[in-house]
């Protein structure tokens, strides 16, 4: 399965870049993740739980950064095991530009999926990957930008976050 998708985010490229090396910030992101811990450099290990129509599995995996250009791309690779039910792996090739006052963030997004998960059929699967990459880029545009401000809700908050996991990297 392979996708593409572009969304911009107002933030800037170097706290994208930032957010996307630093393990709360994954933990945050990714759909069903229970534990994420390791470094940019050595790699991270992480626990997900994840229902893939009748499957459910705990994954345990590693997840890797790789092609990175500070500021600006890294590729996101994954390889996780969820016993009975099969293995998924996976990368994101991802690219940050600025734009807008913010970042245009683009990536391509390819997965697959092994044992009693293949049986499921690619329709599930492919429209699942979608689901989850979709979910993921939510979830930093979230954490980046905050939720949706209501009128004259401040900023302060969302700031102070993004200061606290940006100074850690």
């Amino acid at each position: 399965m392979q996708m593409s998708d572009t969304r911009q985010i107002a933030a800037s490229p170097a706290e994208v870049y930032a957010a996307l090396l630093s393990p709360e910030v994954l933990e945050a992101c990714v759909p069903g993740a229970q534990d994420v811990i390791g470094s940019p450099e050595e790699g991270f290990e992480a626990t997900v739980v994840q229902k893939v129509g009748p499957v459910k599995a705990t994954f345990k995996g590693a997840v890797t950064l790789s092609d990175m250009v500070p500021d600006e791309s890294l590729t996101i690779s994954g390889e996780g095991k969820g016993g009975a039910a099969g293995f998924a792996k996976g990368g994101a090739e991802v690219r940050m530009t600025a734009k807008d006052g913010g970042t245009e963030l683009s990536y391509d997004v390819e997965a697959k999926v092994g044992g009693k998960l293949a049986q499921l059929g690619s329709r599930i699967i492919d429209g699942f990957a979608k689901k989850m990459a979709d979910q993921f880029f939510t979830n930093l545009q979230t954490a980046l930008e905050g939720p949706a401000p209501a009128e004259d809700a401040p900023d302060a908050e969302k700031k102070s976050w993004l200061k606290r996991i940006t100074a850690k990297n």
